[in-house]
């Protein structure tokens, strides 16, 4: 990133730049932030090719085209302007290091990272054609690579199949080196041009090196049309498929479905060296940019002169989800995009996201981030708003020092209206005090527990789930109207006291009519729960509870079961449903019932909208707490609009929080009078391993 220059637009539609991320002949492409606070990559034409026209129509052509690819390997096109003076075309933000940059600082990939690369790419490319475009410059450089599996972007030199270049006649457009022999010779393309620059991308990725060599673009063109490509040191896994997408007969390449089907076939891993220490960087510089908003009073920019395809919140033809007045969410379809006329200037607030997107909490922090934008987006969309949304993201790293700088630089803004988070395990007394003196909401999606003596004495923090103590009430659910068992042993691990006793505590003293409870201790010096595996089985169990919080003793637990017969079901709650259980208990996990305080958004009906237009959006099924972080935001706009009294915005919003009723996409928020905390009955879900993940039951009752 560069800085912006003056001579670079204060604003681009409802975007305003925050940096430049390149240049060149065409335009320029500048990170930018939407009016809703998300961040975009801005393609800018320059005035002197779009006085052209035939180019001006060709480029509204390929806008609209652009806008239907969709998949998630390909960046998504979320707003354009075919008719300002200096059209634009914007897309998501992917902040992660290019294919081109990753190997030169890192080296080649491995041949496994490099046959998910090609899959994705592929299934990218697939989508690019299915809606008639031509990408015609699949290069490292245009190939991102985010936590997931790659992004392909540029689509400025994209091209309706059949249509005439953007440039002029015989112009060769690309990068040679990875063009096809018939972009090199200027002859008529297709979709199989495309297919050769992802074979050169592929040498690339696995060799380090282009498969015609260095030297002049001259020299590179010449060996592409005449020469065959240079394949002695490519792994002999990736030959075959290569060596079919750089056939110099375009009839010969394979299409971009069957390299998808074929690198599919033979299994995937994705696993890039240094990416994710590259992405945490740049999402962080990123995110450290200067607000663009000015520092006094912000007022709404009004609609964009050609709103974007994609509304924050689509899903498909259905609609989008849409925070209501009262809470609920509402599916509109049609959305009428306002009237002529400036509408009125409207106040904006900003939600406060205290995270840890560097630290070791980081894959939550970013989901609260995700959830956090998509909420606010949507917000913003609405057409009744009485004010407007803006985001301020501050890291804390996962350091306690560094949360305490946070949260003063939150409180000292005096347009943050409430803060979400922390994302970390635990809700410290010192950070939540912080918050608390300076009469600032806090609302906590994700903690697991609490250093603050008592909710009462808080009229500002606000915890969205039960903590992992209340988290046994499900297990006690399931025993008790799901699964009846005879005999159940609680197996009480001593490794976590305070989380195995209040397990353990609950499931005791709780009588299950028919049901015989006993508890059998496991000290924390003991590595092997093989005796009390062997007692359990020998004693008829038909269900064993791990009363724990370490997922890898979880699993050691549960194969223990399995090696000493136990055929029963085992049980236990969230924090042993990780990945390490998953994977250090293979089999043995198969049929484990777990109690959660998470939902799985993709499974509730409400939360279809949001879960489509995450996907839209960033390219995989929504993170664990962004959809609960999405309903953090809805709250706090229930009751964020100050009412007439003078004083601060914020005064008063932790406590109208605490009193209301808030019905979101996850679940009913509302908290207990006597305690502040939230009415848990609602807020527990159950999940069961299923061949070898962890499937959703529902909500516990």
């Amino acid at each position: 990133m560069r800085p912006l220059t003056s001579q670079d637009p204060r604003a681009i539609g409802e975007y305003r730049p925050l940096a430049r991320l390149g240049a060149g002949g065409m335009g320029v492409v500048y990170l930018a932030r939407s009016a809703g606070g998300a961040l975009a990559a801005v393609k800018v034409i320059r005035a002197e090719h779009a006085a052209d026209p035939g180019f001006r129509a060709r480029f509204r052509r390929e806008a609209e085209a652009a806008a239907r690819v969709s998949g998630p390997w390909a960046v998504p096109v979320t707003g354009a302007d075919t008719e300002a003076p200096e059209p634009w075309l914007a897309t998501a933000f992917v902040p992660g290091p290019s294919l081109g940059e990753s190997v030169e600082e890192q080296g080649p990939l491995p041949v496994a990272t490099v046959r998910a690369l090609g899959a994705r790419l592929a299934g990218a490319i697939a989508a690019v054609h299915g809606a008639g475009l031509l990408h015609r410059d699949v290069k490292p450089g245009n190939v991102l690579l985010a936590l997931d599996g790659p992004r392909l972007i540029d689509f400025g030199v994209a091209r309706h199949t059949g249509a005439t270049a953007l440039t002029a006649t015989d112009m060769v457009i690309g990068t040679p080196g990875y063009l096809a022999p018939e972009q090199a010779s200027a002859g008529p393309v297709g979709p199989a041009c495309d297919v050769f620059s992802l074979g050169c991308v592929l040498v690339y990725a696995a060799t380090g090196r282009r498969p015609f060599g260095q030297g002049s673009p001259a020299g590179l063109l010449f060996r592409t049309v005449h020469e065959e490509p240079d394949l002695d040191t490519l792994a002999p896994g990736l030959l075959p498929l290569v060596t079919d997408c750089l056939a110099k007969d375009p009839a010969d390449r394979p299409t971009a479905q069957e390299v998808a089907r074929r690198l599919a076939a033979e299994g995937t891993e994705w696993e890039v060296p240094g990416l994710a220490t590259a992405v945490a960087e740049r999402s962080a510089a990123a995110l450290a940019l200067p607000d663009p908003e000015p520092p006094t009073a912000v007022q709404d920019p009004g609609p964009p002169r050609r709103p974007s395809r994609r509304r924050v919140l689509t899903a498909g033809a259905a609609g989008a989800v849409l925070l209501t007045g009262g809470g609920t969410a509402a599916w509109v379809a049609g959305r009428r995009q306002g009237t002529a006329g400036s509408p009125p200037a409207l106040p904006t607030y900003r939600i406060g996201l205290h995270a840890d997107l560097t630290g070791p909490g980081r894959s939550v922090g970013l989901a609260h981030e995700r959830g956090v934008r998509l909420a606010v987006d949507d917000h913003n969309s609405r057409e009744d708003k009485a004010f407007r949304l803006a985001l301020r993201t501050e890291d804390d790293g996962g350091d306690t020092s560094r949360a305490r700088g946070v949260a003063d630089r939150l409180i000292a803004d005096p347009r943050v209206l409430a803060v979400i988070g922390p994302t970390g395990d635990v809700v410290t007394e010192a950070i939540a005090g912080r918050y608390e003196k300076a009469r600032l909401a806090q609302v906590v999606v994700a903690a697991r527990s609490t250093t603050v003596r008592s909710g009462t004495e808080s009229e500002s923090l606000c915890v969205l789930r039960p903590f992992d103590s209340a988290l046994t009430g499900g297990l006690v659910h399931y025993l008790s109207h799901v699964e009846r068992f005879a005999r159940v042993f609680v197996i009480e691990d001593r490794e976590d006291p305070r989380s195995s006793w209040a397990i353990t505590n609950v499931i005791r003293d709780v009588a299950i009519k028919g049901t015989e409870i006993t508890v059998h201790p496991v000290e924390a010096a003991t590595d092997s729960f093989a005796p009390v595996a062997r007692a359990a089985v020998a004693a008829g169990a038909g269900a064993v509870v791990h009363a724990g919080s370490s997922a890898v003793r979880g699993a050691r637990c549960a194969t223990d079961l399995v090696a000493a017969g136990f055929t029963g079901t085992g049980l236990s709650v969230g924090p042993v449903l990780a990945p390490a259980f998953l994977r250090d208990a293979g089999a043995a996990a198969e049929g484990w019932v777990f109690s959660e305080a998470y939902s799985e958004p993709a499974e509730l009906p409400s939360a279809k909208g949001f879960t489509a237009a995450y996907r839209e959006r960033f390219g995989s099924a929504p993170a664990t707490w962004a959809a609960e972080a999405y309903d953090a935001v809805g709250l706090i706009a229930r009751v964020g609009r100050p009412g007439r009294a003078t004083g601060s915005a914020r005064d008063g919003v932790g406590q109208r929080i605490l009193r209301g009723d808030y019905r979101g996409i996850t679940r009913r928020l509302s908290f207990y009078d006597t305690t502040h905390q939230v009415r848990y009955e609602s807020g527990i879900y159950l999940y069961r391993v299923d061949k070898g993940r962890a499937r959703f039951l529902g909500p516990y009752e």
